[in-house]
C-alpha cells in the first residue's frame, strides 16, 4: 500500500509539473501570416460579407424570371335535409337524407416580368458594384490585420532582444558592484558609490523581470492577431531590421490610387449612382405576362384543362410621395458616397505622406542610435580600464555606465519602433496579408 501512494504521489507531482511547462512554440512571420489567413475572426467576417453581398445580387435577379405557382385540392361537402311533419311523426315514421359532393380543382399560374422601367437592371449593375465594394472591405481588413499582426511580432522581436540586453546590464552591474565593494571594503571608495551599485543592479533585476512580463503580453497581442483560439507561448524568429524603407519619396497621389480603401469608396459612390437610376424608374409602368391553367370538376377528377393567358401593365398614378422621396434618399446617398470618396482620397494621400516620413525618421533614428551605442561601449571600455587602477573617479565612471545601458536599450526600442513604422507604410499602401508573397 505504501508503494502504491508513493506512486500516486509521483503521478500526480508529475502531471503537475508537465501542465506549467512553456511549450514554446517557434514562429517566423511567414507562419504567422499562415495562421492569421486562416484563422482570424476578422478575415471571416469580411468573407461572410462578400456572400451577403453576392447572395442579395441573386434575390435581386430573382425578380427577373418567372414566377410559378401550383396548387391543387379535394374538398367534400355534405347537405343535410329533414322531411316528414311533426316531431313524433319525425322521430317515428320520418328519416333524413345526407348528400356527399367531392370538388377537385388543379391549377397552375406564371408570371413573367416584361419591363419595369430597367429598375431590376439597375438594380443588379448596383449589387455587382456592391460586391466589388465588399470584395475590397476584405482588402482594407487583411491590411488592418497585417499591420497588427506585424506589430505584435516586432513587439514580441523586441521584448526578447530587450531581454537579452537586460540580462546582460545585470551582468555588468553585478561586476561593477563587485569592484566597488572590493573597493569600499579597502578603504578606496565610499558608502554613497557602493549604495548606488547596489541600487543600479536592483534596477537592472527589475528591468529584466518587466522584460519578460513584456514578452508574455506580447505572446498574448501575437496569439490574438493570427487568430489562434488557445494560447501557446511562442518565440519570434526574425530580425529587428526594416527592409523597405524607400528612401526615395514615392508619387504619394498615384499610389493612393491602387489602394483598396479608396477602391472601396469608389464602388460604394458607383453602387449609389445605379441606386438614383434604379429610383427612378418607378416612375415608369411595370408589364407582367401573365398565363393560368387548371379546372375544377364535382364527384370525377377533371379530364379538360382551361387556360388564360396575357398582360398586365401597371402604371404608377400617386402613392403618397413614396416614390419621390425614395428618388431623394437615393440622391442624398449617392452626395454623401461622393464626399466620402473625396475625403477618403485625400486622408490616404496624407496618410501615405505622414508614414511615410516617419519611416524616413525611424529608420535615421536607428543609425543614430546605433552610433551612440558604439561610442558608448567604447568609452565604457575604456573607463573601466581607468577605474579599475584608480584613474578615474567613481561619479565619472558611473555616469558613463549609465550612458551605456541607456544606449542599449535605445536602440532596440529604435529597432523596433523602425519595424512598426515599415509595418504602417505598408498598410497606409494596402498592403495585405498576401503583400509578403507578392
Amino acid at each position: 500500500m505504501r508503494y502504491v501512494k508513493f506512486l500516486a504521489v509521483i503521478s500526480i507531482f508529475l502531471c503537475f509539473t508537465a501542465s506549467n511547462v512553456r511549450a514554446e512554440e517557434v514562429l517566423t512571420w511567414m507562419e504567422c501570416v499562415k495562421q492569421a489567413k486562416t484563422n482570424h475572426p476578422d478575415l471571416v467576417a469580411a468573407v461572410e460579407k462578400v456572400k451577403q453581398a453576392k447572395a442579395t445580387k441573386e434575390v435581386t435577379r430573382s425578380a427577373a424570371m418567372p414566377d410559378i405557382n401550383g396548387d391543387a385540392s379535394e374538398i367534400t361537402s355534405k347537405n343535410a335535409s329533414i322531411s316528414g311533419a311533426g316531431s313524433s311523426l319525425q322521430n317515428s315514421s320520418g328519416g333524413s337524407s345526407k348528400d356527399a359532393n367531392t370538388t377537385y380543382t388543379y391549377g397552375a399560374s406564371i408570371q413573367q416580368l416584361l419591363f419595369d422601367g430597367f429598375k431590376t437592371s439597375y438594380d443588379l449593375s448596383a449589387d455587382e458594384r456592391k460586391i466589388i465594394a465588399t470584395k475590397y472591405n476584405y482588402d482594407v481588413v487583411s491590411s488592418n490585420v497585417r499591420l497588427r499582426l506585424r506589430t505584435a511580432f516586432a513587439n514580441l522581436l523586441g521584448a526578447q532582444e530587450y531581454l537579452r540586453v537586460t540580462e546582460e546590464i545585470e551582468a555588468r552591474r553585478k561586476q561593477s558592484l563587485e569592484l566597488v565593494r572590493l573597493k569600499y571594503e579597502a578603504g578606496r571608495e565610499h558608502r554613497g558609490s557602493l549604495l548606488t551599485s547596489e541600487a543600479d543592479l536592483a534596477q537592472a533585476k527589475f528591468d529584466v523581470d518587466q522584460a519578460k512580463r513584456s514578452i508574455y503580453l506580447a505572446e498574448r497581442q501575437l496569439t490574438k492577431e493570427m487568430g489562434s483560439a488557445v494560447f501557446i507561448p511562442a518565440v519570434a524568429k526574425g530580425e529587428l531590421k526594416v527592409k523597405e524603407a524607400e528612401r526615395e519619396q514615392p508619387d504619394f497621389e498615384k499610389l493612393t490610387e491602387t489602394t483598396p480603401f479608396l477602391q472601396q469608396l469608389i464602388a460604394q459612390k458607383e453602387a449609389a449612382r445605379f441606386g438614383v437610376r434604379s429610383a427612378k424608374a418607378q416612375f415608369f409602368p411595370q408589364i407582367y405576362f401573365n398565363g393560368d391553367v387548371g379546372n375544377t370538376n364535382v364527384n370525377s377528377f377533371p379530364d379538360k384543362n382551361e387556360w388564360s393567358a396575357g398582360t398586365t401593365l401597371t402604371l404608377p398614378i400617386f402613392d403618397g410621395g413614396y416614390t419621390v422621396a425614395t428618388v431623394s434618399k437615393a440622391k442624398a446617398t449617392l452626395g454623401q458616397a461622393e464626399a466620402d470618396e473625396r475625403s477618403g482620397r485625400d486622408s490616404v494621400v496624407l496618410t501615405l505622406s505622414d508614414t511615410w516620413i516617419k519611416l524616413q525618421d525611424a529608420v535615421d533614428k536607428v543609425e543614430v542610435q546605433r552610433k551612440f551605442m558604439e561610442a558608448a561601449k567604447e568609452r565604457a571600455r575604456i573607463s573601466d580600464a581607468e577605474y579599475s587602477i584608480g584613474l578615474s573617479i567613481y561619479d565619472n565612471w558611473i555616469i558613463i555606465e549609465n550612458n551605456l545601458v541607456s544606449a542599449e536599450k535605445a536602440l532596440v526600442t529604435a529597432e523596433r519602433d523602425a519595424m512598426i513604422a515599415e509595418a504602417n507604410w505598408i498598410q497606409a499602401k494596402g498592403g495585405t496579408l498576401d503583400y509578403d508573397q507578392e
